[in-house]
């Protein structure tokens, strides 16, 4: 089967479980809610970061589109299904990636401006300019869509939605936060820790806004050829 029909196929998926509608909807409304409260108590020390520091709860949503989309295959022999109506199990993944990838990133970039518009209202006249805010909003939805395709790619790997979500989130939650001030160490090169150097006005590490989301773009594509891997090399 051609890739465009298979790319279809997914988007229908996508479309259909309700789940998953549910946490682009929740990633949106996340991150422009944290974002608000943050921009609303925020000191002048960082105030772009302030506009989208609610990334940082939004992206636990992006993990849970990406990494439910490709779990749900693995439950009641839904793969077997797929796979026999599209045997070329390489072509399946790739499809599926873009059908993640596509929402996530429309998602994402709406997520940015909105939570740069609030921020921008909420912090007068601290707020950061226009060129720094699209850049910061660009960011936001790449790194959104990246954390998203690096779910998808764990959770090909795991073969399991809860397993998956049981170590990236308190991943996010907890180690992100207990290192993500190490400065200058391997916490900069943590996957949400170096997409996120793209929302700070200033940044001490050695990685800036486009390398950080280089960095995390290679753990999305380590996981997704990692997944890849074990689903041709693995029965369905």
């Amino acid at each position: 089967m051609p890739f465009v029909p298979v790319l279809h196929a997914e988007w229908i998926k996508i479309r259909t479980l309700r789940s998953l509608p549910g946490s682009l909807a929740a990633m949106f409304v996340v991150t422009v809610g944290f974002a608000t409260l943050a921009a609303v108590d925020a000191d002048d020390s960082d105030p772009l970061f302030s506009v989208f520091f609610g990334v940082s709860f939004g992206q636990i949503a992006a993990v849970a589109f990406g990494t439910t989309a490709v779990a749900s295959e693995f439950r009641g022999g839904a793969l077997r299904l797929t796979l026999a109506a599209v045997p070329g199990r390489g072509r399946w993944f790739a499809a599926k990636a873009a059908a993640i990838a596509l929402p996530a990133l429309a998602v994402g970039l709406c997520t940015g401006f909105g939570a740069l518009l609030v921020g921008r209202a909420a912090l007068g006249p601290s707020a950061p300019g226009w060129a720094e805010g699209v850049r910061g909003a660009v960011g936001c939805g790449l790194h959104l869509t990246l954390m998203a395709l690096f779910a998808a790619g764990v959770a090909a790997v795991l073969r399991s939605g809860v397993a998956t979500l049981s170590v990236l989130v308190p991943f996010l939650l907890i180690v992100s936060f207990v290192v993500g001030d190490l400065a200058g160490s391997v916490a900069d090169f943590l996957p949400d820790q170096a997409g996120e150097v793209a929302l700070h006005g200033t940044w001490d590490g050695v990685l800036g806004p486009w390398s950080g989301l280089a960095v995390t773009a290679l753990w999305a594509a380590a996981a997704l050829a990692a997944g890849a891997t074990g689903l041709i090399r693995r029965d369905a």
